[in-house]
């Protein structure tokens, strides 16, 4: 089951102008800027509205065609924020984190890890998840609600990733490479960890 069948939207918020309009620019085309994981998409057909969502991995921002850059790039700032504490306030439930699961190996790890559960628990408060590879079954602390969708991935494929290497060594390591979100993701928690000694992270040379 997909773990995003619909975008999750940011809504519609509207635009203060920032000045005279520059000339022509109501009649440019529609583009698209794409800096890291964030896809700007101007449209003529839109004259006071902002709008983002989810797309995969992909956040896609939708401004008016008249925006300066200086004004696109406030507003894409606004809509991550938004946006994140729109998934910050959204818990997901256990078979959500099943279908996560799926779409997570099938993505980045070619399908192969396959667990038979996964599921949320409220008795890791020394760790951010666990899997045990001979039963296929993954838990998660509930401490993960709330956070970030990128963080709750990455701690997820983190441990799909277990279920095919057990330790933190180089091989394990070269698994999470392919998910663009990896080093994002370990920053929040290593701020978390830092903020209020929750669980610290292994580094990626431990063995």
């Amino acid at each position: 089951m997909p773990a995003d069948p619909s975008p999750d939207l940011a809504g519609e918020t509207p635009t203060r102008s920032a000045g005279r309009q520059q000339r022509g620019a109501a009649t440019r085309p529609p583009r698209a800027s794409v800096t890291s994981a964030v896809v700007v998409r101007r449209s003529p057909r839109r004259s006071r509205t902002v709008s983002a969502y989810r797309e995969g991995d992909r956040t896609i921002v939708l401004i008016p065609a008249r925006m300066s850059e200086a004004e696109e790039q406030r507003w894409v700032g606004v809509m991550l924020d938004k946006l994140a504490a729109q998934e910050s306030r959204r818990v997901v439930g256990d078979s959500e984190l099943a279908g996560r699961a799926e779409r997570l190996s099938g993505q980045y790890l070619d399908g192969r890890a396959r667990p038979a559960s996964v599921r949320w628990v409220t008795n890791q408060n020394t760790r951010w998840g666990s899997c045990t590879p001979a039963e296929g079954s993954i838990r998660l602390s509930h401490r993960l609600q709330g956070m970030p969708e990128y963080v709750l991935d990455y701690v997820l494929l983190h441990e799909l990733a277990h279920l095919l290497v057990p330790g933190h060594g180089p091989r394990f390591w070269r698994l999470l490479e392919a998910y663009p979100r990896t080093e994002r993701a370990r920053g929040y928690l290593e701020g978390v960890v830092a903020a209020d000694r929750l669980p610290r992270l292994p580094t990626a040379r431990e063995e």
